[in-house]
């Protein structure tokens, strides 16, 4: 099993007070998303851009939200634009001496 980064960005049209009342409802529904450990949701108020940064047990736990309704929905938002898509591997050696969350 092989643990998977997914990063998503995408373009926001609106406000940090928009963008959370926008995803608010999404939070449980994604939280609850099969073989996913965790999400951060980062912003940047500059550049009006959003996301996540997921972790996953497995790349097909992550293939599977991709393809399931809450990424599909993403893609429908009326303020969402620009959005990209990353898969990463975790170098689990280095990721131990950082110290990161996996």
């Amino acid at each position: 099993m092989m643990e998977t980064i997914l990063q998503i960005n995408f373009k926001f049209d609106g406000s940090r007070a928009e963008y959370l009342e926008a995803f608010a409802d999404a939070a449980a529904p994604i939280a609850a998303s099969s073989g996913l450990r965790w999400k951060v949701w980062p912003w940047n108020d500059e550049d009006q851009v959003g996301g996540g940064i997921y972790l996953f047990d497995d790349a097909s736990s992550a293939q599977a939200f991709l393809d399931g309704p809450i990424a599909a929905g993403l893609g429908k938002h009326p303020a969402v634009s620009e959005i990209s898509v990353r898969r990463f591997e975790i170098l689990d050696r280095l990721t131990a001496i950082t110290r990161g969350p996996v």
